[in-house]
């Protein structure tokens, strides 16, 4: 049951509207809004939307409003529907909290986005950041397949090798690149990697144009990897999320990596809404 007072509330109608007596000119509320509040509230405090009727009963509307309330609610992303039934919180409802919110954690947020992009795709997801010339993987959500990468939370790898680090080093001017990655040649794992910056270049240039970085096992023999970058609210790269699978199973099914291109490219630009950047946003320099 749920442990906030104000869900078992009666709405207010026309009578009890204008009270002259109350704090406030309740003639200025809107009973929608407040219906639709209520159930916003219920939901994001945990509350099941399985059974609309008891769900009415909790937020005291009838069952055909809490329906209607919710179809109102997912059109505008306020809420979105679990694959096993009900509903919960929806990204756009979490970006305007986000934008509220005075400090904002990168991790807490991914979590979540990692989540539904691993459980989607099937795929292993990871979040990375930028630390020296390295990425750094800071998380990671596995669907229940067997392991077939070995990249583990806390590894750190040369930032050119792998997809999540060259979204993260994508922007950066050359002379910050020998900075961060040292002299040439560069390191190098299998016949793929760039050794040198002339190579690495090419390849940077055409991440950015495509905007995001594919891998067809060119860090780990098997495995093909996708990465797309995540900006914070002034428009810098300070993440990269990316996934990873057997190649065998991009070879059995031709429109998986289009798919992952394109999910790899929204959970990106999720993240990046919920940190407060703005579409479109001029990235610096």
């Amino acid at each position: 049951m749920s442990k906030n007072p104000r869900l078992n509330q009666p709405v207010p109608d026309a009578s009890d509207a204008a009270d002259p007596g109350g704090d406030e000119d309740k003639t200025q509320l809107v009973s929608p809004v407040i219906r639709a509040m209520r159930l916003l509230r219920f939901i994001a405090e945990g509350g099941s939307t399985a059974n609309l009727s008891e769900v009415g009963r909790r937020i005291d509307v009838n069952r055909v409003t809490v329906m209607r309330l919710l179809a109102t609610l997912e059109h505008e992303g306020m809420v979105e529907r679990l694959p096993q039934g009900g509903h919960q919180a929806g990204f756009a409802l979490l970006k305007l909290g986000a934008k509220v919110l005075a400090g904002k954690d990168l991790t807490v947020f991914a979590r979540r986005v990692l989540a539904a992009l691993s459980e989607s795709l099937q795929l292993s997801a990871y979040l990375g950041v930028l630390d020296g010339g390295d990425v750094l993987y800071l998380l990671r959500d596995m669907p229940q397949t067997s392991l077939v990468s070995n990249i583990q939370v806390g590894s750190r790898v040369p930032a050119h090798l792998t997809t999540p680090g060259r979204m993260l080093i994508a922007g950066l001017p050359e002379d910050t690149l020998r900075e961060r990655l040292g002299e040439e040649p560069l390191t190098t794992v299998t016949g793929q990697s760039p050794a040198t910056y002339a190579r690495l270049g090419d390849i940077l240039a055409a991440d950015r144009e495509r905007g995001c970085a594919w891998s067809f096992s060119a860090f780990e023999p098997g495995i093909d990897s996708c990465a797309a970058p995540v900006f914070d609210a002034s428009g810098a790269t300070v993440a990269a999320i990316s996934v990873a699978g057997p190649d065998i199973r991009f070879e059995r099914a031709p429109d998986l990596r289009e798919r992952v291109e394109r999910e790899v490219k929204r959970a990106a630009r999720d993240l990046s809404g919920l940190l407060g950047y703005a579409a479109g946003q001029r990235h610096p320099h």
